[in-house]
């Protein structure tokens, strides 16, 4: 494998930061937290192309500050739009608990 370079750290790095927030919030919203975050990934990554460095550190710089705001203690849930849940229906997934991602029958 490929070492990563210093902005695919970057993201990697925010994903992860983004994904151990979910578990300091209540476990009845950990499951909004953790489909805001992968849909806002996944749908932000299909917007940009792979060489186009000063839109991935703008996300990047985006998301910082996104999670930075999001990580405030005061802040006990998120809004889950209706696109976000057909997105998710759409996956063909369902996120059960934090972390164990199923797929449905």
């Amino acid at each position: 494998m490929s070492k990563r370079s210093g902005i695919q750290e970057e993201v990697l790095n925010l994903y992860r930061r983004a994904l151990r927030l979910v578990t300091k919030k209540p476990v009845e919203n950990q499951h909004r937290f953790l489909l805001f975050i992968r849909y806002t990934f996944r749908t932000q990554a299909q917007t940009v192309r792979k060489r186009d460095m000063a839109a991935i550190e703008h996300l990047v710089r985006k998301g910082t500050r996104t999670l930075d705001m999001y990580e405030d203690p005061a802040v006990k849930d998120c809004h889950v739009s209706d696109t976000m849940r057909q997105w998710e229906k759409d996956k063909g997934i369902s996120i059960r608990r934090y972390g164990q991602a199923t797929p449905r029958s």
